[in-house]
């Protein structure tokens, strides 16, 4: 058994039940870095802290019947360095009460919470960094995040400058550090070391700022009392720090400034430690080069403000990461945004959806360099209303990296919209003339330039609408709502065809049929019935392979309709009350219902079941009697 205990690589010791160390073995005394002569007797407060917290937790777990497991305890080296050793431990029973010994098995986990520390530092480092709004808002919370993830008691900032921000060119020999932000923790009465480390100054290779300055590399010291540092080493010593490290903030081979930290714990040179706040502080001075970078733009473009806010035009500035810089008067009311809610948004926040990714591409294409034309952008309101905007954008680049990107707009939307409407008005003319105009008159069209006109004596017009379709629409892109409703209207058009009747392809986004208008077989307001009842079939078919819940509310009438052509440039029609009253009975009807007036019932009471209504207001018309198509009879 001896020998298996000597042998073992965890540390091992042996105390009595009030803490005097009975037994180590050789990993225990290498670890700890004692001999075993100096530990035998010794209380076991010798090298854990928290000795009595330990204890205490043991005999909880000795009451309970179970011995702890993986106890983190700080201890101390033979040198007071400190070290976090994992205990297992367990109580060994005696027959007389109060002899008990315990005995404590530890494993050194120094090194992984160093590592757990650093990846916590440099993760909490990195989201400073790209959250942080200025260079003085951000160094602070860099020097608190350090001394917090990695155990230190303070930390200074020391620059040549009234404030980080003036770099100093060449050798910089002739440089005058001075301490510009201080960070202590609560634990450390620090206050006389603060006030004269704000008074002290140092040269170039003086001090340890200084020699960091001058080397522009990472420095530890292990215990600054003993530094040879005549300003501070005194008040160091009183304050109780001793270890100490720093790092230049240093950008290629310009240098911007020095962070320090101080300690109370003597610590060894940390290579790892040093390496990593050597990739810290080039990550900081690219932060401080590009807030430079920033302000100067911000201060440089400040003259052209007043012009800038009484344009007309939308203009803003964004950085490269797309955070708003500027935005003028007209962009804030055309948009609707406070400056308040523009600080805290990024141009991709009021992008629209459906454009984000091409004007992804865009945005770092001006980034790369790329010289663009006029562009368009789309815009998203704060109450959700799509802006249209055509402009230019340029970047703006500052000593080779890019500072802002800068783009001017005018608000064109209106002008869309009417081109859109345009557009829409003219395919509909066309289509309605070719399903309004028999083969023939078409026909007559080409040939002759001269006025036509024909009347449509006796027609069934159906319209058929999607409940909430709008709503449904504003959802999903069109390409997704095409894919969802090509199949519906697929079938529409399939059931148009065997009852040999007309579509009129959209009037106010309804699906309209029209029976009459040729010569063609079922052209008479049966068809119309039994297109009706199949299109109710179709939509709960659909609903059940696709999981959907939609509903189509359809209405019905009969009458006369007429239309014209006066020449092959100018068409006019007149649908006369026919298709606005079937319109009605559809706008007016009922989710899932096919709605009917008093005409198409007596039409087609003897072959289909009908259900009463009632009377509903019609526009210009007045009240109506109107019916409710059940089925077919039979």
């Amino acid at each position: 058994m001896e020998q298996v205990i000597t042998s073992m690589a965890d540390a091992l010791l042996v105390t009595s039940n009030s803490g005097k160390i009975k037994k180590v073995n050789r990993a225990a005394q290498q670890l700890f870095g004692f001999e075993e002569k100096e530990l035998i007797n010794q209380p076991i407060s010798l090298i854990i802290d928290e000795d009595q917290i330990l204890i205490k937790a043991i005999y909880q777990h000795f009451y309970l019947k179970c011995n702890p497991q993986n106890i983190e305890v700080v201890c101390r080296t033979k040198t007071r360095e400190k070290l976090l050793i994992a205990f297992s431990c367990s109580v060994i029973e005696k027959k007389t009460e109060g002899l008990e010994d315990i005995v404590y098995i530890g494993r050194d986990i120094t090194a992984w919470q160093r590592r757990e520390q650093r990846t916590s530092a440099q993760y909490s480092i990195t989201r400073i960094l790209s959250e942080s709004q200025s260079i003085k808002q951000g160094i602070p919370q860099i020097l608190q995040s350090i001394c917090q993830n990695l155990g230190w008691d303070l930390g200074e900032l020391w620059t040549p400058s009234q404030y980080i921000g003036s770099s100093v060119q060449g050798d910089s020999l002739n440089a005058v550090l001075r301490c510009v932000e201080i960070w202590s923790s609560r634990l450390v009465s620090v206050r006389e070391f603060k006030a004269i480390t704000w008074q002290t100054t140092y040269t170039a290779s003086v001090g340890l700022p200084g020699r960091i300055w001058i080397r522009r590399l990472p420095l530890w010291i292990k215990d600054i009392t003993v530094d040879g540092d005549q300003r501070r080493s005194l008040p160091a010593a009183e304050a109780g720090l001793h270890a100490a490290f720093g790092f230049p903030i240093l950008d290629d081979s310009e240098i911007l400034g020095v962070m320090l930290f101080l300690s109370r714990e003597l610590l060894s040179k940390d290579k790892d430690l040093l390496q990593l706040m050597g990739s810290i502080g080039s990550q900081i001075a690219q932060f401080i080069k590009r807030k430079q970078a920033e302000d100067a733009l911000v201060e440089s473009e400040e003259r052209y403000r007043d012009l800038f806010e009484n344009a007309n035009d939308l203009i803003q500035c964004v950085n490269p990461a797309g955070r708003f810089l500027y935005v003028n008067r007209a962009w804030r009311e055309t948009l609707g945004y406070s400056e308040a809610e523009i600080a805290n948004m990024s141009i991709f926040d009021i992008i629209h959806p459906e454009f984000k990714q091409s004007c992804l591409q865009r945005f770092y294409r001006v980034l790369s360099g790329e010289k663009l034309g006029q562009v368009t952008a789309i815009f998203v309101t704060k109450d959700g209303q799509t802006i249209f905007l055509e402009g230019n954008i340029n970047c703006k680049f500052v000593e080779g990296h890019p500072v802002a990107i800068r783009g001017i707009f005018r608000n064109v939307t209106q002008r869309v919209a009417a081109e859109e409407a345009l557009r829409y008005q003219q395919k509909e003319t066309e289509r309605l003339l070719l399903n309004i105009l028999p083969v023939a008159t078409s026909r007559e069209v080409k040939e002759q330039p001269a006025s036509i006109a024909e009347d449509f004596a006796d027609v069934t017009v159906l319209f058929a609408d999607i409940v909430g379709l709008t709503e449904i629409a504003t959802s999903m892109s069109a390409i997704q709502l095409l894919n969802l409703l090509n199949p519906i209207f697929s079938v529409f058009d399939r059931l148009t065809e065997r009852y040999g009747l007309e579509r009129i392809r959209t009037i106010n986004d309804a699906y309209v049929v029209v029976g009459g208008l040729s010569t063609r077989r079922q052209d008479r307001a049966e068809a119309i019935a039994l297109m009706a009842l199949d299109m109710q079939t179709a939509i709960a078919l659909f609903n059940t392979q696709n999981n959907q819940n939609f509903s189509i509310r359809i209405g019905i009438h009969r009458g006369s309709v007429a239309a014209g052509v006066i020449d092959l440039n100018k068409f006019t029609y007149d649908w006369g009350d026919t298709v606005n009253i079937a319109s009605c009975m559809e706008s007016q009807g009922i989710a899932s219902q096919i709605q009917v007036t008093e005409d198409i019932y007596k039409c087609l009471c003897n072959e289909f079941l009908f259900e009463k209504r009632g009377e509903i207001e019609v526009k210009g018309k007045g009240k109506m009697t109107t019916y409710l198509l059940i089925g077919q009879k039979g």
